[in-house]
Order: structure tokens, then C-alpha cells, then sequence
């Protein structure tokens, strides 16, 4: 025993070393829960640590700076009349477990997007069915409080059947947390907020309240680069990435370039979802769901995408992607795959491999990093 106990406690300490990633399945009843895995760095597995249920349609998350917290969607009925709720979890440790500290109102339906400050005070949710966002002030002990501030969208555009009303479908705060810009399918708008994360409050951006795509375009998700000076927009409905010139003094937004997701010679329906940027700021990519494919770019000095390639993204519908701190990583979530494939990345060229085998999770919807 004397001579095992070492080695014993050697494993267990490397193993405590692995970064934690939690995965939700978008589902009700029995299937429904997030799952957390273990990541090794060096071998690029994931090995299951727990899967935490008592709640329904976990369709997003967002982990809190200081890794102590973790906040999901909560829908009985997913996008049904009832407005949905927000659940806080304190994270037990690295072990994977969640502790369910309490929940507030979405203070709308098909919530499917969340994110934390930088300070870990502020929650923001966008709405999808009702066209709306809301910012939840966090406690002291990381439960969450009724909505601080809420904004509903207006108007339409050119699409008759998805864009007959407002849908917001993400709401990502800035690098440098005082602003949060909310991508707007239904509406064909990225809205501008300003934003007090002490009092989570938000406030219509004075400069420009919003920044305009081409109609049809269905802006779903956007990311800023790291160097914090361009945001990347893509597009659901038109299958294509937006760039924009970001100016973090006042919050304001101009294009500069509009590159498709999709082969040319591409005929069939597909719809993208998800876009993610290395965290050196060289490579970005994108998801095809429909093609089920993953489109990959280089970002030039000025911003601009090139695309590299299009490739199978090892499952049907790819819904959500994560690049891990380093690098070396992609993980993706191919929602009705039922599955999370991992990727091997060339940081100098770009180039993504499918890496071992993929690992089975229901309706795989959101993957988020614990480091």
C-alpha cells in the first residue's frame, strides 16, 4: 500500500489537472441534462464525469469567469407560451456535479443564448420566438435576480416564413464589457447595447442603436475577434459570414465583407448555426447544418475571411462549436447527430482532422469550457 499510495495520488492529481467540459442535450423527459466530461489536453479524449439532471431543454450555458458557476436555459416547453427560465448551478469543484442554487424568468420563449460578464455580475439572455433580451443581475453567492433591464425588438424583413417578427437569437458582451450586441434573425439587425455590469443594466447604444444587414441575411450567432477590434456575424438564413470594423470607443459597427459558408455548386436547404475564432485570432470557423459540414477561414490583417475549406462536420447538424484555450482543439456538437466530434487543428495552416472517435450525447446542443 506504502507503495502505491504515491502513484495513487500522482493519478489523482493529473486527473484533477483536466479541464472540465460541460455539454447540454437539448431534450425533455429522461434525455434532458447536461453532461460533463474530463479533457485531455494531450490526448484530445473526453471521458464522462457526470451528467446532472432536473432540467428541461438546456439548449445554452455560459460558465462564469472565476469557473464557480454555471447558468442554462431552463424550458419546461421549449418555446411554448409560458415564458422560460434562467438556472444558476454552483459548480461543485472539477468533479463535474452541480449544485441547482435557484431560477429567474427569460422574460420570454425559445431562450437560446446566454452570457456572463467579465465581472460575473451580469447574465444576459436573448429570446428567440418573442423577440427579446434581458440582463439578470448575480448575487454574491452566484443565484440570479429578476431581470434588471428587457427589451423587446420590433419590425421584420424580407424572408415570409422566418421573418415575419423579431427573433433574437444571441447576446454576446464585448472584450472590453461595456457593451452587448444582440444578433437579430427575424429583423436582419445586430441591436447595440451599452452595458453597467454592476447594475446590469443596459441602455440603447447612443452612437448606433443598431447596425443593418442585407435582407435575408438572419444573423444567428457573432463572435469579436481577440484583438478586439472587428466582429464576425453568421448569417442563418443566407448561409453566409459577415465582418464588421468594431469601434470599441463609442460601439459602433460598419461592414466590410460578406463570404458564403457553402460550396458553390452546393443545391440542397441548409441553414448555418455557429461561428468560433482561434484564440490566436488566424483562423476562423463556421457551421453548416444541412450540409453538415464545417467551414474554415483565414482572417488576414485587415479582417477580412478566405476560405480554406469545407468539410463533414462528422454528424447531422452541427450546432455548436468550442476551440479550447490552447489551440490544439475544436470540439463539435452535431445537435440531431447526437454526438460531440473532436478535431485536431494545424494552428499554422488551419486545417481541422476528426480526432478518434465521436462521443455519443443526445441532442448535443451547447459545449462550454471549465479551464
Amino acid at each position: 500500500m506504502r507503495t502505491l499510495l504515491p502513484l495513487l495520488l500522482a493519478s489523482m492529481t493529473l486527473h484533477a489537472a483536466d479541464p472540465v467540459l460541460f455539454v447540454s442535450s437539448f431534450a425533455s423527459g429522461d434525455k434532458a441534462g447536461i453532461h460533463a466530461f474530463g479533457f485531455d489536453l494531450e490526448k484530445g479524449a473526453l471521458k464522462p464525469l457526470h451528467r446532472s439532471t432536473g432540467i428541461q431543454n438546456p439548449f445554452f450555458l455560459a460558465v462564469s469567469p472565476d469557473s464557480r458557476f454555471l447558468y442554462a436555459i431552463d424550458a419546461e416547453k421549449f418555446g411554448g407560451a409560458e415564458d422560460e427560465n434562467v438556472a444558476a448551478f454552483a459548480l461543485e469543484g472539477r468533479t463535474g456535479r452541480m449544485k441547482r442554487l435557484n431560477h429567474q424568468s427569460a422574460r420570454g420563449t425559445a431562450s437560446c443564448y446566454l452570457d456572463v460578464d467579465a465581472t460575473g455580475k451580469t447574465v444576459l439572455v436573448a429570446n428567440y420566438s418573442t423577440g427579446s433580451v434581458a440582463s439578470l443581475p448575480v448575487k454574491s453567492d452566484g443565484s440570479l435576480d429578476a431581470a434588471a433591464s428587457f427589451f423587446q425588438h420590433s419590425g421584420s424583413s424580407i424572408d415570409p416564413a422566418r421573418q415575419k417578427g423579431p427573433n433574437a437569437h444571441c447576446f454576446v458582451i464585448s472584450p472590453d464589457n461595456r457593451h452587448a450586441l444582440a444578433a437579430d434573425l427575424g429583423i436582419d439587425k445586430i441591436m447595440i447595447y451599452t452595458l453597467d455590469a454592476a447594475s446590469a443594466k443596459l441602455t440603447p447604444n447612443a452612437a448606433q442603436p443598431f447596425a443593418r444587414l442585407t435582407p435575408g441575411s438572419g444573423p444567428r450567432h457573432l463572435a469579436f475577434h481577440p484583438g478586439g477590434k472587428l466582429v464576425y456575424v453568421i448569417n442563418e438564413l443566407a448561409n453566409t459570414i459577415t465582418v464588421f470594423d468594431w469601434n470599441a470607443a463609442d460601439g459602433t459597427l460598419k461592414d466590410k465583407q460578406t463570404i458564403t459558408t457553402l460550396p458553390k455548386d452546393f443545391a440542397g436547404t441548409s441553414h448555418t448555426a455557429d461561428l468560433k475564432i482561434t484564440p490566436d485570432g488566424r483562423h476562423l470557423y463556421g457551421t453548416n447544418r444541412g450540409h453538415d459540414s464545417l467551414a474554415s477561414y483565414r482572417i488576414a490583417e485587415d479582417g477580412t475571411l478566405t476560405l480554406l475549406a469545407i468539410q463533414p462536420s462528422g454528424g447531422k447538424g452541427p450546432q455548436n462549436l468550442l476551440i479550447t484555450p490552447d489551440g490544439r482543439w475544436l470540439l463539435c456538437a452535431n445537435m440531431p447527430g447526437n454526438n460531440v466530434v473532436v478535431f485536431k487543428m494545424d494552428a499554422a495552416t488551419g486545417r481541422i482532422t476528426p480526432h478518434g472517435d465521436p462521443v455519443e450525447v443526445p441532442m448535443a446542443s451547447c459545449i462550454r469550457w471549465l479551464p
